[in-house]
């Protein structure tokens, strides 16, 4: 954009913001529009304006007009995160804090975040007498705020101030901070608990344990259950920042407080982070107070705190010092995975069905086949298809350690019932884990036990299933040769080319395009490219379109005298057909094999 267009653009939009008529919803539209579109165009504006035109002009006309429009208000926070160079540098980044100030007082939560990320960024940008001098007021400001809007702002802009901070007013934003973690407001609390451990880490280590540990204890037994439960979240920061003595006598309690809490979901934040706390607070710890912790939570009443902790399983075991771990997890962890297989809640025991394979590397062989073998056999077998999907698609991990062998047998009618299930989405996840399965099971048990399932994919009424089923093949060839593909899927496959069914006759040809470059040119030129050709002549137009489209594809592979001699006449008298679209695929693979 020329200057002279930024300058009128600026003036139209300045026009648009001043108007007072009464207007029409058309012209109030029209209106939001030029203003998003100039928002969009800011620093085009700025550019044309010079940096003293912006300073003086842009900005604060930025500042006094606070638009109603979101979108707008969205766009201005975020343009203005990135202006400093277009203000004259870090020496007047302080002339950005003034709009962004209004925009983090707004109601809309978007745009204030919006705003309080683009004030973080600029915030760097100052030196540390620039930052007493102008963020800081402004900081303060926001904390004492009449509307709670501009004290949740606040929350987010102490930790990037703190650290360059002289002494005293260190002192001042930590007393700042502490008034907010105790507001009237919870939506104030939540804000300052959900930015606590942030605000932590650039403490002074007497602080956090003289300031931080009182106001997390507080937040952790307010009133309000949403506010308790970011207590939780900051509690894996605080805990990082001190030593095993001052965890235990200052967090612990508070923790242990949190495991039992009243509200499910302040339990679900303690299992959904256990694993962080766990590496947190350090191995003694964990082994004292975590362990009985967990297994309360394996047991909750409520389902969801439950799945959650079942999802922390295996990373818990994993955690555990080497010493000691086998007997731990035997004695005090897997009692209770015993329970939560046959939970009554289907995604407790999918949540655990995800997890529970990847034991057997920690546990080893013999405690695999002895202990959690019967546990995968049960998930196998449970009625929730997700469980045994779950189950099915960490078959890796115990193929590692036992050999998978040893699930062969109740693995077989998992496969058959997941892969005949009424819901096409568990049939599709079935067929994308076959390659998996049939490289761990071997070519033999293959053949015999689940070639029949791949080849009824593609015939499946759902196109999504015909689509895997066919990239299936691929891998499948990819996995066990060519020989097996030339004597085992490509007759079978050939064999549809005759199937009443137009779209099964199309999966036909579908399946050539994905299986010629595997198979190789010997394969694709003696048995597929006779069949292609001879389905050029199909009744149904489909059918013969996509036979261009499938010489197209195997063209590259096929030596020049079969594109002369058997692909280019085909395809000369597809291009002359009556139907439109199969005369367009024709002359476009006419053209990219270079046959005309």
């Amino acid at each position: 954009m020329k200057s002279g267009e930024a300058l009128n653009l600026f003036s139209s939009w300045r026009w648009a913001s001043s108007s007072l008529v009464r207007q029409s919803p058309r012209s109030t539209v029209r209106i939001t529009q030029l203003r998003l579109n100039s928002i969009k165009k800011l620093s085009t504006i700025a550019l044309a304006l010079g940096v003293e035109r912006t300073r003086t002009e842009l900005l604060p006309f930025l500042t006094d007009t606070i638009y109603d429009e979101d979108e707008v208000l969205l766009a201005l926070a975020e343009q203005l995160g990135n202006f400093t160079g277009l203000v004259g540098g870090p020496d007047f980044a302080h002339c950005l804090l003034p709009p962004l100030e209004s925009l983090a007082t707004v109601e809309e939560t978007v745009v204030r975040d919006k705003a309080v990320e683009s004030l973080r960024q600029i915030s760097q940008e100052h030196t540390p007498v620039a930052l007493e001098a102008h963020f800081v007021p402004l900081v303060k400001r926001l904390a004492s705020g009449d509307w709670f809007t501009s004290r949740t702002s606040a929350c987010g802009l102490f930790s990037v101030c703190y650290p360059r901070a002289s002494n005293a007013v260190k002192a001042e934003i930590r007393q700042h901070f502490r008034s907010l973690c105790s507001d009237d407001t919870p939506m104030v609390r939540r804000a300052a608990a959900s930015k606590l451990g942030e605000f932590a880490k650039v403490l002074e280590l007497d602080s956090v344990k003289s300031e931080i540990v009182p106001l997390f204890t507080n937040l952790a037994s307010d009133e309000q259950d949403s506010v308790r439960l970011l207590a939780v979240e900051a509690c894996v920061s605080i805990a990082q920042l001190l030593s095993q003595e001052d965890l235990e006598a200052l967090v612990m309690p508070t923790l242990r407080q949190a495991a039992e809490d009243k509200s499910w979901r302040v339990r679900y934040m303690v299992a959904d982070k256990f694993s962080e706390l766990q590496k947190a607070v350090g191995p003694k710890i964990t082994l004292h107070d975590l362990i009985p912790a967990f297994q309360n939570l394996l047991k909750d009443c409520e389902a969801e705190v439950r799945a959650a902790a079942a999802h922390k399983v295996k990373e818990l075991c994993e955690n555990l010092p080497t010493e000691g771990r086998e007997t731990i997890i035997m004695n005090q962890i897997l009692p209770y995975i015993k329970e939560l297989v046959s939970d009554t809640n289907q995604h407790v025991k999918s949540a655990l069905a995800s997890v529970i394979m990847g034991l057997s590397t920690i546990l080893g062989k013999e405690n695999t086949i002895e202990h959690l073998l019967p546990l995968f056999l049960a998930q196998l077998k449970d009625e929730c298809p997700e469980v045994r999907l779950n189950i099915i698609s960490n078959l890796d991990c115990v193929n590692e350690v036992i050999g998978i062998r040893q699930l062969s047998q109740s693995l077989l009618p998992a496969i058959v019932e997941l892969a005949e299930d009424a819901k096409w989405r568990v049939r599709l996840a079935i067929i994308e884990y076959m390659p998996l399965l049939a490289g761990q099971l071997g070519v033999e048990f293959f053949d015999e036990k689940l070639n029949s399932l791949c080849m009824a994919w593609l015939v499946d009424h759902v196109y999504a299933i015909r689509e895997a089923a066919t990239n299936n093949l691929m891998k499948l060839v990819q996995k066990f040769g060519t020989e097996w593909a030339q004597n085992t899927i490509v007759p079978k496959v050939l064999v549809m080319a005759n199937d009443p069914n137009y779209l099964h006759r199309m999966t036909t040809l579908f399946c050539i395009n994905a299986l010629s470059e595997a198979c190789g040119q010997e394969i694709t030129t003696k048995q597929m490219l006779p069949i292609v050709l001879k389905m050029a002549g199909d009744q149904v137009a489909n059918v013969r379109f996509n036979v261009a489209k499938s010489l197209q594809k195997i063209g590259p592979i096929l030596d020049t005298d079969a594109l002369q001699e058997e692909v280019k006449p085909v395809l000369q008298k597809l291009g002359q057909d009556e139907d439109m679209d199969v005369k367009y695929f024709a002359q476009e693979a006419i053209s990219v094999l270079a046959l005309a």
